[in-house]
């Protein structure tokens, strides 16, 4: 089920204002980023806040107003980067695309700035804006390990599809049985390869290789046979 993002208001009582975690989820604090502004859709910044990015979501807390906060897991983040380009936005920050159960034709104008209440639901970009840029490739490098721990979940139906890429030396054991280029492929099998969310073409291309290593095996002994039977006549 996409999350999205939403309104996080839940903050420690004992007066520091963190963000109160899930420890029995296996949820851990990863890193705290102060005076980082937040800026969603096509929404001007919002006074700046503190983020706690953690083993499972991104948390953003204001530190004017105690009960504005937002938040967003790993498996709703398809897309984050890093973006310098003026022209895409004005200020150095960490981009980010969020998934949503929204309608595309519904999330048109839902971030426009003349909208005073805003859908949380519906919103599918977030800028995270340090006031120090030079954190910006420390805070994109902890992005990548933390979604790197929330593996998007294989849907039912979708195993055989997706989450088949395997280790060279399974490939080496599966070229090593039969006679023919039949392959049978192992299920649930650690990734070596690639994540199986995009390397797909990357498995392909290696299975193809072995593929055509046995077809071309085939073909020389063959030939080896033709030339011997030639010498007999």
């Amino acid at each position: 089920m996409v999350v999205g993002l939403w309104q996080f208001t839940a903050r420690a009582s004992n007066g520091a204002g963190e963000p109160v975690l899930d420890p029995d989820n296996g949820e851990e604090l990863v890193h705290v980023q102060a005076s980082v502004s937040i800026a969603l859709g096509n929404r001007a910044p919002e006074y700046p806040g503190t983020l706690y990015i953690t083993t499972k979501q991104v948390i953003w807390l204001s530190d004017v107003d105690r009960a504005k906060g937002y938040a967003v897991d790993f498996l709703s983040l398809s897309l984050h980067a890093v973006s310098r380009d003026p022209e895409a936005y004005h200020s150095p920050c960490i981009y980010t695309q969020i998934e949503t159960e929204a309608d595309e034709d519904e999330s048109e104008d839902l971030d426009s700035e003349c909208n005073e209440v805003l859908d949380l639901t519906k919103v599918t970009e977030m800028r995270l804006i340090p006031s120090d840029v030079s954190h910006l490739d420390t805070l994109f490098q902890i992005f990548c390990e933390c979604a790197e721990l929330n593996p998007e979940p294989i849907e039912e139906g979708e195993e055989e599809e997706h989450n088949w890429i395997f280790s060279a030396d399974q490939l080496e054991d599966e070229t090593g049985e039969g006679d023919g280029p039949e392959w049978h492929f192992p299920q649930n099998l650690t990734n070596s390869i690639g994540h199986s969310n995009g390397d797909d073409d990357l498995a392909h291309t290696v299975l193809e290789l072995q593929i055509n290593d046995q077809r071309f095996d085939d073909a020389e002994e063959m030939e080896q046979a033709s030339d011997r039977s030639h010498h007999h006549q």
